[in-house]
């Protein structure tokens, strides 16, 4: 028998926390992370991990526990979701992962692709080019050999750059062939519920919560985190916000400009998994708010599964 998970995706910003909250209070279910960034340690206010009065609902799994210096690739993720997965299900809990990151979604509904492993030599090419370069042009190089693939990250992600990189030249395949085509699947049955909102109406939403990010101490938070990892290039660093503030402690960015650049990238993100989560079948969005709608469909999901 499959087993069985409710996902929420949607775009950065458009309340998944609240909901996910709500269905696992009234589910008797806990939250599982599903974003990319919320698993760094060091950047709780920036990357809008769990605050207390979430964590006060239901317990939090698989976030704030990798260092900055450290990676994570689909296939780790998958693996740890599936171990927290499978704790729940022994407790007769349901597991309700929530994020924004839609290839972690991809690979728990999909399976994932199974990739050779990479030669270290070309591994470190591509991230001694990246450092030479920049993001921009292994972008653009990336874009060329893989547009698909290309057109869903940002230049800056460093992580998935180089490793969409790394993989056309190790195996003569780009990424979105081995996503296509050499995939294993997984054993979840899953209601894929989403909470999403236009990108116009996003947009002042996200505004006022990097501001609200800096008044809760989003610099002082990024500038303890350089003293654990001084580097622009590690992993942790690679995330929106993180990046950008980054550059404002280097002495690059002022306040005001790190500010509106950390609202450009956001925003371009939100619009990348509005069409990302958009294509995605079986996807079911929904409005801030409308918890009871989803908590009905959750419901009636569970009850079909179980009868």
């Amino acid at each position: 028998m499959l087993t069985p998970i409710i996902c929420i995706g949607g775009p950065t910003g458009a309340g998944k926390s609240a909901a996910a909250c709500f269905l696992a209070e009234q589910l008797g279910g806990e939250v599982i992370n599903a974003d990319s960034r919320q698993v760094y340690a060091d950047f709780p206010i920036i990357t809008a991990q769990p605050k207390a009065e979430e964590l006060a609902v239901c317990r939090h799994r698989l976030y704030g526990f990798l260092p900055s210096e450290s990676k994570i690739s689909a296939g780790e993720y998958l693996r740890l979701a599936g171990r927290e997965i499978d704790l729940l299900r022994a407790e007769g809990k349901i597991p309700i992962l929530v994020g924004g990151t839609g290839l972690y979604f991809r690979a728990l509904l999909g399976g994932i692709a199974q990739i050779p492993p990479v030669d270290e030599a070309i591994r470190e090419y591509w991230q001694r080019r990246y450092v030479a370069e920049g993001g921009q042009a292994l972008h653009t190089v990336l874009r060329d050999l893989d547009p698909e693939y290309a057109a869903k990250i940002h230049p800056n992600d460093r992580q998935r750059v180089t490793r969409a990189l790394e993989v056309c030249e190790s195996t003569g395949k780009n990424f979105t062939w081995w996503h296509r085509e050499k995939t294993d699947a997984t054993g979840y049955t899953a209601l894929y519920l989403g909470v999403c909102l236009s990108l116009s109406e996003l947009e002042p939403l996200l505004a006022g919560r990097i501001d609200q990010m800096l008044q809760a101490g989003a610099l002082d938070e990024a500038a303890k985190a350089r003293k654990n990892c001084d580097d622009a290039a590690a992993p942790g660093w690679s995330g929106i916000g993180c990046a950008e503030v980054y550059r404002y402690l280097r002495g690059e960015l002022s306040l005001p400009d790190c500010r509106e650049l950390w609202l450009h990238n956001t925003r371009a993100y939100a619009k990348r998994q509005l069409t990302w989560f958009g294509a995605e079948k079986n996807f079911l969005p929904h409005r801030p708010g409308q918890d009871k709608a989803m908590l009905a469909l959750a419901r009636d999901w569970i009850d079909s599964i179980t009868k």
